[in-house]
């Protein structure tokens, strides 16, 4: 019977922060949403509020649990993000007509206006990053790296759920 191998560092190794792969995702997470945060303050946004729209403009109406879906979201982070938004005027949420169960998040006009002004932040956010540190950087491979990487987390999540029964 062969030995099971283990990726990463060594066993003596694996707490050092260096090696913690959840480290260099969480400092990028949160270097990128504090580049991101005055470009979104120009459109009176927070960066949730900022993917919530995205994901509007881009589809249009949808549930309370489609949104959540899509950005990983949990329901106690997501009931109250989408309260401040209605709050302020950029969408309205309403019980589905056929399943009152069902929650359907719509954008108002406030809401769809700022798309226009929104179209800017993507190019504004890559002029604010040093050119001189990313000559060689392949957004195309690192992105793509990223949605694999993504994609087997949340696999391993689904799978979890369903060995635990709470699927």
């Amino acid at each position: 019977m062969s030995a099971r191998k283990t990726r990463g560092p060594k066993p003596i190794e694996q707490l050092r922060l260096c090696n913690q792969l959840c480290f260099p995702l969480y400092t990028a997470s949160r270097l990128i949403i504090r580049l991101y945060t005055p470009l979104l303050s120009d459109l009176g946004m927070t960066y949730p509020q900022y993917l919530v729209m995205l994901v509007l403009w881009e589809h249009g109406r949808m549930t309370v649990n489609e949104i959540k879906e899509i950005l990983y979201l949990d329901n106690n982070t997501v009931s109250p993000l989408l309260q401040r938004m209605e709050k302020i005027g950029l969408l309205k949420r309403e019980h589905d007509e056929s399943d009152h169960r069902k929650v359907i998040v719509k954008i108002t006009p406030k809401g769809a206006r700022l798309k226009e002004k929104a179209k800017a932040v993507p190019g504004r956010l890559f002029d604010s990053i040093s050119k001189d540190n990313l000559e060689e950087f392949d957004y195309e491979a690192f992105y793509n790296s990223l949605q694999t990487f993504i994609g087997a987390l949340a696999d391993s999540q689904t799978d979890r759920s369903k060995d635990s029964g709470q699927e």
